[in-house]
């Protein structure tokens, strides 16, 4: 039997991706086993997460300065990659093949789940085409969603003059951008095509 801080702490981590209540479970033993060595550095670095790190205004990312790290690089190609998720855009990060700027959507457009284009903010994403970008890669998921998405920033972005382009080959059809290795995304990112 546990204890209501233990269970609560349990029922907390369940709820995370990709975690069950026996993951959360043997992580809480752990932490608890190990409060100096893994429970207190993981509270302050939440703490700190949580008290610094915010949405970027401009392209959606996370960071703890504003604008983040990468939207104030000033080496960074005149490339805007759309992706859902900043799972996605550190997907790409991590793939190292990627040098210019992202834009984070943070979802895709769904009737089913009311998500229209302002909930996604693609009026920040034209307001930023200020002639300085040559191109846009829509880099979202090959779901239904996903192409709905394209198919709507592809028409948006038409007097916009620049070049849309969508991820070519590599991405599995269903698939999530931020589950593809390194080697996908290089394919994929190398041979994408103009989009519409």
């Amino acid at each position: 039997m546990m204890g209501p801080e233990i269970e609560r702490l349990v029922g907390l981590m369940a709820r995370l991706p990709g975690l069950g209540p026996r993951s959360a479970r043997r992580i809480v033993l752990r932490l608890m086993a190990e409060r100096e060595q893994r429970l207190l550095p993981l509270i302050a670095a939440l703490d700190a997460a949580c008290q610094r790190v915010a949405v970027c205004p401009v392209c959606g990312g996370l960071d703890s300065q504003q604008p983040c790290m990468i939207c104030a690089d000033a080496a960074r190609e005149p490339l805007i990659c759309v992706v859902e998720t900043v799972a996605d855009q550190w997907a790409l990060e991590r793939a190292a093949v990627y040098r210019g700027r992202y834009h984070v959507l943070g979802g895709l457009l769904s009737a089913i789940a009311g998500h229209g284009p302002e909930d996604l903010g693609i009026d920040r994403l034209v307001a930023r085409l200020d002639g300085s970008v040559r191109e846009v890669i829509l880099a979202l998921p090959a779901t239904v969603d996903g192409q709905a998405t394209a198919h709507y920033l592809t028409e948006r972005l038409a007097t916009c003059g620049v070049s849309v382009t969508r991820l070519a080959q590599g991405v599995p059809v269903g698939g999530s951008i931020e589950i593809l290795d390194e080697g996908t995304l290089a394919l994929a990112l190398s041979a994408r095509r103009a989009a519409g």
